[in-house]
């Protein structure tokens, strides 16, 4: 099996407990994070007619539910929106949310839809289980409208060790897989989270890959201690 159908494997087993595991690991901050995401987006792009929104990697739903809530509080009607994940039981969990979005299955690199077709993408905590990371930059490239906007929440290496970052490692390395494990009967799922960012990219980084791939940042922004990173890029 390939590493991409490894992971995704990986989070077909641990569907059923995504959400509940997520809340509890995270003390259910990451709802602010998708919050702040939302609402800068809606700001930055300044329309209030948008024809469509596509989440990439949505799992189950989290983030395609939270562009329609900030989406009142934001004065913009969304004409659709749709949720892509190559995970089959993630997005059985999305879809008996019914939340009001359509779910497709698709992986990153190779998204069914038209040449300039949205408005918005977003992808939240996903990326870096995106195997093909610059081909998937790119399809999200060639899915965009000019001028759209690629929105990323992520876990970003961090450069340099300190404090913090001896906190932040403590928890992902030591408490999240304990918990994680315990709370989905799946220890290897939880111990490829600490491993996953670790391997990934620091911010700087990442933001060079983008500007590679046909973006420029607008907007860049760490949260709690920097333990999730914003990025909003716009296609140029």
């Amino acid at each position: 099996m390939d590493k991409q159908k490894k992971i995704v494997s990986m989070f077909d087993k641990i569907a059923p407990t995504y959400d509940v595991a997520n809340r509890v690991l995270s003390f259910g901050i990451d709802k602010s994070w998708r919050k702040k995401a939302c609402d800068k987006t809606y700001k930055i792009y300044d329309k209030k007619d948008i024809d469509l929104i596509v989440d990439v990697a949505c799992g189950t739903g989290d983030m395609c539910e939270y562009w329609l809530k900030r989406s009142g509080k934001n004065d913009t009607v969304i004409h659709s929106i749709i949720g892509m994940d190559p995970s089959v039981k993630m997005l059985e969990v999305a879809k008996n949310k019914r939340i009001d979005a359509l779910f497709k299955e698709a992986e990153a690199k190779n998204l069914p839809l038209e040449n300039e077709k949205a408005d918005i993408l977003s992808i939240s905590y996903g990326l870096r289980n995106v195997v093909d990371r610059i081909e998937g930059l790119k399809e999200f490239n060639r899915v965009l409208k000019k001028g759209g906007l690629l929105v990323i929440l992520e876990f970003t290496k961090l450069e340099n060790e300190n404090a913090i970052s001896k906190i932040r490692d403590f928890y992902m390395k030591k408490i999240l897989p304990a918990v994680g494990g315990i709370m989905s009967k799946n220890y290897e799922a939880y111990n490829y989270l600490p491993n996953s960012i670790e391997n990934f990219l620091t911010r700087e980084k990442l933001v060079d890959e983008l500007e590679e791939c046909g973006f420029e940042i607008e907007y860049l922004k760490g949260f709690s201690m920097d333990i999730s990173t914003l990025f909003i890029a716009k296609k140029i």
